[in-house]
């Protein structure tokens, strides 16, 4: 339990498997710290990733969380149900606001704070069916189970540069047979990036989709102008919402897109503010984001007792 006026040594926004690993971390460094949870990780949405080491047989995002909650147990971690409406920087750390439902509100202060609050995905407008994403029917991370659906029938729901290089990407590294499904977007193509798909045998349907055909509780069928197109294997490459409103509205330096951008030791421009995971720009990969948490929390650690750059004395 906090004790009035306590100053954390850290706070942490996020338990998804990047907020979870710097509470094991800052645990076992014998921090004082707490962590706040929306309870709403978009690791939650994976059906099974192969790609996670020492898991061969694969593992589901739902077992991830559900392990890191076991092992942080042991350590009498603290992980609060709430949302973070605020966070102000102040000369000694931060003051975060927390909610907590029903108008209810706390406040937390802190010296340093990891923001883990993740992305989420844009959800395709498929008819009649809503969170498809969320409800495994539509994958969206070929790099983690890319390999289980080679060979197979694919499509990929997207337009631009980021539905384009996804497309490219699966037909030349896991199947031949790939289309592109721009949901009625019409595309704007160069003769050179028509001849990159072409190169690939990429067929693209620009229609919206009418209906779908379900089978086995998945997507089996689209149907596009009159004419079915069937499928294995349906990925979303429709991008991401980055949950940074916290750390844009202290100024941190980010991508066009909201990624933060952070240095060597996952700090961003903010001194005292860290990011670990689908937050930070760059590859949205489980062991990316558990491995940004690593780093931030051990220099966390290491500059506890040190005061940042705005700081009397910070170097």
């Amino acid at each position: 339990m906090l004790t009035d006026g306590e100053v954390l040594d850290c706070l942490i926004v996020g338990g998804g498997p990047a907020g979870l690993t710097a509470a094991l971390y800052l645990a076992r460094l014998k921090r004082r710290f707490i962590l706040i949870d929306s309870g709403a990780p978009r690791a939650a949405w994976i059906p099974a990733s192969h790609n996670i080491p020492v898991f061969a047989g694969g593992i589901s995002g739902r077992e991830i969380l559900a392990r890191q909650h076991d092992n942080l147990r042991q350590y009498g971690v603290a992980i609060e149900t709430g949302t973070v409406q605020s966070l102000h920087k102040r000369p000694d750390g931060f003051v975060a606001t927390i909610g907590h439902g029903h108008g209810a509100t706390s406040t937390i202060s802190a010296r340093r704070v990891l923001l883990a609050t993740g992305a989420v995905d844009i959800e395709p407008d498929l008819p009649d069916l809503p969170n498809a994403i969320q409800r495994g029917l539509v994958r969206y991370c070929p790099i983690c189970d890319g390999y289980e659906a080679r060979d197979q029938k694919v499509a990929v729901i997207g337009h631009g540069d980021r539905g384009m290089g996804e497309a490219i990407f699966i037909a030349r590294t896991y199947s031949r047979d790939v289309t592109l499904l721009t949901l009625g977007q019409r595309l704007e193509l160069s003769p050179h990036a028509r001849a990159k798909l072409d190169e690939q045998g990429i067929r693209i349907v620009e229609d919206p989709v009418e209906t779908l055909e379900m089978e086995n509780d998945r997507i089996a069928a689209v149907h596009v102008h009159g004419r079915e197109h069937r499928f294995d294997v349906l990925y979303s490459a429709l991008g991401l919402k980055y949950r940074s409103d916290l750390a844009l509205s202290l100024g941190a330096e980010h991508d066009p897109s909201g990624g933060l951008i952070v240095d060597a030791h996952c700090q961003t421009s903010v001194k005292g503010l860290y990011a670990a995971g689908d937050i930070v720009r760059g590859l949205d990969q489980i062991v990316i984001a558990m491995g940004h948490a690593a780093v931030a929390a051990i220099h966390i650690h290491n500059h506890c007792e040190l005061p940042t750059e705005d700081e009397p004395g910070g170097a």
